[in-house]
């Protein structure tokens, strides 16, 4: 079995490929640019540009199995590819942002809900199963305020209270990896969060402690926030997580205990992702 990842440049990607090949398994790691890439020994690397469907029947040619990140661009001619390439399962990162009532009018879940369906439609014939993970907030989204805590020990929030749900890019590994190997969780959907609702003041806090510095917060506008992100956030993402962080500070955020029951161990607190990336953050 040969097994296709793609992203795997990216922190969940290249997680993955390490447990894969850790248990033994042929994988092929899949960027748009495999330039300087470094898998374990013995990986092979593909071009895989979600961006590029020329790449497509190579990377997928003998893949039986694909970790696939969402891009919408062209999903549907990935998603064909795969079927003619005799894929027989995708595991698609998707998020839980798909399951909000305001999904397709929400840039960032439309993007994911796009991949979901085109996926949806390709395999309704039952050429190959899709199996949709779905999680919440990623604790690497707290390395954006790396650059800040360096220069000054200060970051600035347009909404210090928003309430978070942060899983570590290891647990989302953990479970790709179950999904690609336990046949029974095919075809399936699964909500992964952390084990814990934080706020983005308690993150920092906990942050702070795993790197031995204070931390400060200076609470900003949203139109403050809007235009110091605005060289590297679209508008409409940036009205969308604003809009997000609004919501999630007025109340909790349900919690699931997906990664212990598909992985059989508890999912990884914040504490323990501060831990692990204390020295990105670290003058």
């Amino acid at each position: 079995m040969t097994l296709l990842v793609t992203g795997s440049r990216g922190r969940v990607g290249s997680a993955l490929i390490d447990v894969l090949h850790g248990h033994g398994l042929r994988v092929r790691a899949g960027s748009a640019d495999p330039t300087g890439l470094t898998p374990p020994s013995g990986v092979a690397t593909v071009r895989c540009d979600l961006g590029d469907p020329g790449t497509f029947p190579a990377a997928l040619d003998g893949v039986d199995s694909v970790f696939l990140y969402a891009d919408p661009r062209h999903a549907d001619a990935f998603a064909a590819e795969a079927r003619a390439a005799g894929v027989r399962h995708i595991v698609l990162l998707s998020s839980s942002s798909v399951l909000s009532p305001d999904a397709e009018a929400n840039p960032i879940a439309a993007s994911h809900l796009a991949v979901e369906r085109a996926l949806a439609a390709a395999s309704a014939d039952g050429s190959f199963d899709v199996t949709y993970l779905q999680p919440g907030a990623f604790a690497t989204n707290a390395l954006q305020w790396a650059p800040a805590i360096r220069a000054a020990g200060v970051v600035d929030l347009p909404y210090p209270q928003a309430v978070g749900d942060p899983i570590h890019e290891a647990d989302v590994a953990a479970v790709a990896y179950t999904a690609l190997t336990d046949d029974r969780l095919r075809g399936s959907s699964y909500v992964l969060t952390g084990p814990e609702a934080l706020t983005f003041a308690e993150q920092l806090t906990i942050i702070g402690r795993a790197a031995g510095r204070r931390i400060g917060i200076g609470t900003v506008t949203p139109e403050e926030w809007k235009a110091s992100v605005a060289p590297y956030v679209p508008a409409e993402f940036a009205d969308a997580l604003l809009d997000h962080w609004s919501a999630c500070a007025a109340g909790p955020v349900p919690l699931t205990r997906t990664v212990e029951e598909l992985t059989g161990r508890p999912a990884r607190t914040f504490a323990r992702w501060a831990a692990d990336h204390a020295g990105a953050f670290r003058g």
